[in-house]
């Protein structure tokens, strides 16, 4: 594997971990605001933050693509994963289960 491949690999597995944290927070920025106590504090903190995150994963995953030798239709899922609450998580298991069945190597587009 070489240093750019896993660099980039390394990047999509923070991505999709720091998405479904960012996610988490919201979530409980939102029971808070809508449930609990009526205050928009945490989503104000959190909104933005997971904002930033959202994107961060799906460009990651646009670039691990090439890297990781995914499919159009294992992109799409990817992409889809950013979606509901914790679905990078599930994705980038996958996609780390894939990674060690295969080497990374960058491929010609």
């Amino acid at each position: 594997m070489s240093t750019a491949s896993s660099t980039t690999f390394r990047l999509f597995r923070l991505a999709a971990f720091a998405e479904a944290l960012s996610w988490t927070g919201l979530l409980i920025g939102m029971v808070f605001k809508y449930l609990i106590v009526e205050n928009e504090i945490g989503v104000k903190i959190f909104g933005p933050i997971h904002g930033a995150l959202f994107i961060l994963y799906v460009v990651s995953v646009l670039l691990t693509r090439p890297v990781a030798g995914w499919s159009t239709r294992a992109t799409f899922v990817g992409l889809l994963a950013s979606i509901p609450p914790l679905g990078t998580l599930v994705f980038e298991r996958w996609a780390v289960k894939k990674a060690a069945e295969q080497p990374l190597e960058p491929v010609a587009i």
